[in-house]
């Protein structure tokens, strides 16, 4: 374990996540499984995380991820540039409790779901990292959480 490379990584993840860093309309790719057994990716604005340990997404609960995420709740993000990629495997869940989905709103959402935080069709996915692996400033890491 480099935690150097970790550290950064972090830091990369919280300059592309809405609430902690300098958003600048940056996106991560979320894979999911869906429910012929392939692998899919959206493409999608974090809303909050902590280091590489976790984030937090918005969606629409009619959308395709909840579904997918109850059938199977293994999942992978990435964030990735021409300077860095920072891969993550791990586990969704579809959190829809009022006080965890008003703490991830920002704006931004209001143009999915006019009723706000309060919207029922707006939910919280949270990704828990499980494993990493990430190549940041020329150095690769990879290991476990």
């Amino acid at each position: 374990m480099n935690q150097s490379i970790i550290t950064r990584a972090a830091e990369i993840v919280a300059a592309n996540t809405v609430k902690n860093g300098t958003f600048n309309g940056e996106i991560c790719n979320l894979s999911l499984i869906d429910e012929a057994g392939y692998p899919t990716t959206s493409v999608l604005a974090p809303a909050a995380s902590n280091g590489i340990t976790w984030i937090a997404l918005c969606t629409m609960l009619e959308s395709n991820a909840p579904r997918r995420i109850a059938a199977c709740n293994h999942a992978g993000i990435s964030f990735t540039s021409t300077e860095y990629c920072v891969n993550l495997v791990g586990v969704i869940e579809v959190i829809t409790a009022a006080d965890v989905k008003r703490e991830m709103w920002y704006d931004g959402l209001s143009y999915h779901f006019p009723e706000g935080a309060d919207d029922p069709n707006y939910c919280v996915l949270k990704f828990t990292t499980k494993r990493y692996k990430l190549f940041v400033d020329g150095e690769e890491t990879e290991g476990t959480i």
